[in-house]
């Protein structure tokens, strides 16, 4: 009787009533940002939460929204129970990955696997805008080891030898009525399950141009956190709608039904995470009728 009623709460918790769309999504505010040193660096970042682990009931850990400072960064350390990705938006950073560094201009990421090292560092004269996101094995845990190694001045690989996301747009193709929707959307999966050892499943690129959408649909085994680079819209999540704007973050939960619209007279553009409930689920159902 006890494990039959743990397992019906369980089942139950996603379908508790949540705060309004417009509530849960995440918004850049410079204004939230504390400053901090991470990991034994040698200088500071200022950041923000900009989504809790909670925002997801999948394995999403954190995503921090920051500035790394002049001289600051993240300190070279191990997860052994997370995978995460530091993300320069802006400028450019010296990235490293298991001991090996590497000068990346953004926007660009740089994926680094469970058990795996790695570390960031600004050597501008100005702050460098940054994401860090983290999924965890298992939910809710958390682990590191620090290397007491802020790397300075080491010697930097002219071509990287760790892998790497590029938000290019050049790079980006064009898909007419993408998911159902109006006009022409540009997309591309810019790193793909294979990438990841976790439950982690995709960084997707995707820009709406002016009166463009995202046609109505769901992931039945992923959440996705939908992040505007730049530009202005509309997002739908499972009959609610709110306005959006660049630098925010919309959650989309399990089997919620989702679309997004440019209604600005600018490019809408969108980095999207995808994390699974299980390793190799990637449905995808068309159609605007959500989980109820």
């Amino acid at each position: 009787m006890k494990k039959t009623l743990i397992l019906l709460t369980t089942l139950a918790l996603p379908l508790l009533a949540r705060d309004p769309l417009a509530q849960r999504i995440g918004h850049t505010d410079p204004s939230k940002y504390t400053r901090s040193r991470s990991h034994d660096s040698a200088g500071d970042m200022a950041c923000e939460v900009l989504m809790p682990g909670n925002a997801l009931t999948t394995n999403l850990d954190f995503i921090h929204r920051c500035q790394i400072m002049p001289g600051g960064g993240v300190g070279h350390h191990f997860h052994n129970q997370c995978e995460e990705m530091f993300v320069v938006f802006d400028g450019e950073a010296e990235f490293t990955i298991d001991g090996r560094t590497s000068v990346l201009k953004g926007t660009v990421g740089a994926p680094c696997r469970m058990g795996h090292s790695h570390a960031i560092y600004n050597p501008s004269d100005h702050p460098v805008e940054f994401m860090n996101i983290n999924v965890t094995a298992v939910k809710g845990m958390y682990d590191a080891f620090n290397l007491g190694d802020a790397r300075l001045n080491v010697f930097k690989d002219p071509i990287p030898v760790f892998m790497t996301m590029r938000l290019d747009k050049a790079l980006l193709r064009a898909v007419p009525g993408y998911h159902g929707g109006e006009g022409t959307a540009q997309y591309r999966r810019a790193l793909d399950p294979s990438v990841f050892l976790t439950n982690w499943s995709y960084m997707d690129h995707l820009l709406l141009p002016p009166g463009a959408s995202e046609g109505a649909h769901r992931h039945p085994g992923i959440e996705e956190v939908y992040f505007v680079l730049n530009g202005d819209g509309q997002a739908q999540v499972n009959g609610e709608t709110a306005d959006i704007h660049k630098g925010d973050a919309v959650p989309v939960l399990l089997s919620e039904a989702h679309s997004f619209k440019n209604n600005s007279s600018h490019d809408l553009e969108f980095m999207i995470i995808g994390i699974a409930s299980q390793k190799g689920v990637l449905e995808t159902v068309l159609g605007g009728r959500g989980r109820q």
